[in-house]
């Protein structure tokens, strides 16, 4: 039985490659751009471009199983060449955003749940792992605090419960490994509600130095945000934000309700990644 793995340069993907090799099982890894892939020896790769149908037989030939990542792009081709080619379940790294109100409208939830309704009415057993926001969303603010700069927030005391990779990728090789997950969908998120006020403070504390935090308007955040994201989804994540300044963030399931093992904290990802905001 081979599994295919998609999004193979994301950093999920790349965990979950080497957690099932590490294993002994069958794996490969695919990409629209395989040759830029790094991966341990003896794992086969294969392209796989969603805008590509033509590709599709290939790379799922002999695959039993596949970790999905969520683009729509040539999604209903895909679901149909899986189906053809035997393929028995299909693991989506899907989204919590496709939870909320009006999902389908919405630019952060709109991409995972065109995929996870395509799935949905396949003839595939699926499971769709639905992370919150993760730990390393946290890698936005290191250019600014590796330069000393203060932290500019519409809404700093709105609180996350962030989630490690690392522990999205064991629960995706549980899916993908095990049978407690078969068919499930599952809202994931981290042990512990934090402010992103708070999770400065971690930040902070690891690296040793004050991290300044300043509040701003929301039309100064839209102003910033504008020079790397597109409008609807500056909207989008600031009424999220909005919403989650009124008070601690839900924690759904974890690595220890799912897997028996304790959760990774933010406070260890922040450990783990402290380079990531010093200057160099």
């Amino acid at each position: 039985m081979s599994i295919l793995v998609t999004g193979a340069r994301g950093k999920v993907g790349r965990a979950v490659i080497g957690r099932l090799h590490s294993a002994g099982l069958t794996v490969r890894a695919a990409s629209a751009d395989p040759a830029a892939l790094t991966v341990p020896d003896g794992i086969e790769v294969a392209e796989l471009a969603l805008g590509r149908p033509e590709g599709f037989g290939a790379a799922l030939r002999g695959v039993r199983q596949v970790f999905l990542y969520p683009e729509p792009a040539g999604i209903h081709e895909l679901v149909k060449a899986a189906e053809a080619a035997g393929v028995e379940h299909v693991v989506l790294l899907s989204s919590s955003s496709v939870l909320g109100p009006d999902a389908e409208n919405d630019p952060l939830a709109g991409h995972s749940l065109q995929v996870e309704r395509a799935l949905a009415c396949s003839g595939l057993t699926c499971t769709f792992l639905r992370p919150d926001a993760f730990a390393s969303n946290s890698l936005g603010w290191a250019r600014p605090i590796s330069r000393s700069m203060p932290i500019r927030l519409a809404y700093p005391e709105a609180h996350i419960a962030p989630i490690h990779p690392e522990d999205i990728a064991d629960i995706a090789v549980e899916a993908l490994t095990g049978t407690s997950l078969t068919g499930r969908s599952v809202t994931l998120t981290g042990p512990e509600s934090l402010s992103f006020r708070e999770q400065l403070a971690v930040l902070a504390e690891t690296l040793g130095r004050e991290i300044p935090v300043e509040k701003i308007s929301r039309a100064e955040a839209e102003r910033q945000m504008a020079d790397y994201m597109p409008g609807p989804m500056i909207y989008s994540l600031l009424n999220l934000w909005e919403a989650a300044d009124r008070g601690p963030a839900a924690i759904a399931d974890t690595t220890h309700t799912l897997l028996g093992r304790p959760a990774r904290t933010f406070r260890q990802w922040a450990r783990e990644n402290a380079a990531a905001f010093i200057q160099r």
